[in-house]
């Protein structure tokens, strides 16, 4: 072979092995990204030429699919009740993608999971349209339609509901809510609404159950009276505490005041509980000191963020604060906040004799044949408090609902604990205050459910503003709807 030619052989055999270099790229480094761009259009077309699995809830769907007219994408995402749903479910825009449960379980929804393998395999041989899989989720219906009927007239709030044995999430609603279906497509209508609602002030899309920390304000005691005990601060529900009226905080000229004129010197943790003393709660906080208040909070869920699979945001319990600080983190003010599903964690915990299960909302992934992919096992979380020292505490909420702040959330036939709080907020506690309520039910074949309720109601009169007024009565009737449904 003369020179030029071996050259141009030389030549043409790179370009051959460029060739497969970026074949090979593509084909495989490249493959993922290239299959999840957003501007990949021939993936979109793909992903949506099928109708999507479906999200269950109580063995119906809650979610569709329907055929869209005038696009190549063939099919959208439809819900039934779709305000009610949309904080459990997220939503599955064709626009603007897709979040919460339809985006962590996308895979077996979409029908892409690597666990459908051998069924993808199966329909193209057979020629059957590919289908996707379904989410069972842990949700009660008339328990979460309990809690959205409740709060959609209440302007902002939130509720979480828990089976106390298992950990399984009963009920997560959120208001103002909205509806997935208006900007499921890809029509210019349908990224124009979800642009107003992702602007709103009011935060609509924001799953607050999950995902706002609120001051607990009094219920926060809860956590409290559960340090004293397991500290050994106080050893019984109904020893007097040390407890002076008033009482200064350490290293201040300032009293900590109670909320009218209560029991509170030397108040029983029965009585500081049932009456609602920041007195005798400001000073367990501070006689404990913050390691040991911590401690507990952390036993219970703080400063962690959840997962159930939807992150839910991190509680806060500050880690370094003097003895004053650290008596108003007590009463759930200062930089004390949590989520509604933390404060039904700690409601489940001590319901459940002192075990915290880990909280969940997906209960089974299912193939497009029914076939179980995968079912979630309960876990124990961790103990925040002994079986005695839980059952002293049941005794003291079942006390603030029978004859306390609680009453409006007693239930005829079951027994029922609970807590309230009023929240301060805002700049020198001039905001509206938050009301919330902890809760659960008793029956005679076990504690089917604990309730937290938080309620952000700025159209309600300062002064009417209280967790047993306005949370209670929520809570009361999603207690009811799980009840009625275990008859």
């Amino acid at each position: 072979m003369n020179k030029p030619l071996r050259r141009i052989a030389i030549f043409c055999g790179l370009l051959i092995l460029t060739l497969l270099i970026r074949d090979n790229w593509l084909q495989y480094v490249k493959a993922d990204t290239l299959a999840s761009d957003k501007d990949n259009r021939r993936v979109l077309i793909a992903r949506y030429s099928t109708p999507r699995g479906n999200i269950i809830v109580d063995g119906n769907p809650v979610t569709g699919s329907v055929k869209t007219k005038n696009t190549d994408l063939k099919y959208k995402r439809t819900w039934k009740n779709g305000p009610m749903w949309a904080p459990v479910t997220g939503y599955s825009s064709q626009v603007v993608g897709a979040s919460q449960i339809e985006n962590l379980e996308d895979g077996i929804l979409s029908g892409n999971d690597d666990r459908l393998f051998f069924r993808r395999t199966l329909d193209m041989i057979t020629g059957k349209p590919k289908e996707g899989g379904n989410v069972v989720t842990t949700l009660d219906a008339a328990a979460q339609k309990a809690a959205y009927d409740g709060l959609k007239n209440r302007g902002k709030g939130a509720v979480a509901a828990i089976e106390p044995s298992t950990g399984k999430i009963l009920a997560l609603a959120s208001t103002p809510s909205y509806d997935p279906s208006s900007f499921a497509g890809n029509l210019l209508k349908d990224g124009e609404t979800f642009s107003k609602l992702n602007k709103d002030k009011d935060k609509p899309l924001m799953n607050r159950a999950l995902r706002e920390t609120y001051p607990p304000g009094s219920t926060f005691k809860l956590v409290t009276a559960a340090a004293a005990l397991e500290h050994g601060l106080y050893s019984d529900a109904d020893q007097r505490t040390k407890s002076p009226l008033p009482w200064t905080m350490p290293g201040t000229t300032t009293p900590l005041k109670n909320e009218g004129d209560l029991p509170c010197e030397n108040a029983t943790l029965r009585e500081a509980l049932r009456v609602s003393c920041n007195t005798v709660f400001g000073k367990v906080g501070s006689d404990l000191g913050t390691d040991k208040m911590r401690e507990t909070a952390e036993k219970f869920g703080f400063n962690e963020e959840q997962f159930v699979p939807v992150r839910a945001n991190a509680s806060n319990f500050d880690k370094e604060m003097n003895p004053s600080q650290t008596a108003l983190s007590s009463i759930g003010q200062y930089d004390t906040a949590a989520t509604p599903l933390q404060m039904a964690m700690v409601g489940a915990a001590i319901a459940n004799d002192g075990a915290l299960m880990e909280p969940y909302l997906v209960d089974e992934l299912k193939s497009p044949s029914l076939d179980t992919i995968e079912k979630h096992e309960p876990k124990e979380m961790s103990r925040p408090l002994s079986k005695e020292n839980a059952q002293k505490l049941q005794s003291m909420m079942e006390t603030v609902v029978s004859s306390g702040t609680g009453r409006m959330a007693q239930i005829p036939g079951a027994t029922v604990g609970g807590k309230t709080g009023t929240a301060q907020n805002g700049v020198n506690n001039e905001g509206t205050p938050y009301a919330w309520f902890v809760s659960y039910a008793k029956t005679s074949s076990g504690t089917p459910v604990a309730v937290a309720v938080v309620v952000e109601d700025s159209d309600a009169d300062r002064g009417d503003i209280s967790g047993g007024g306005l949370a209670a009565p929520i809570a009361k009737s999603v207690m009811e709807a799980v009840i009625n449904g275990k008859k």
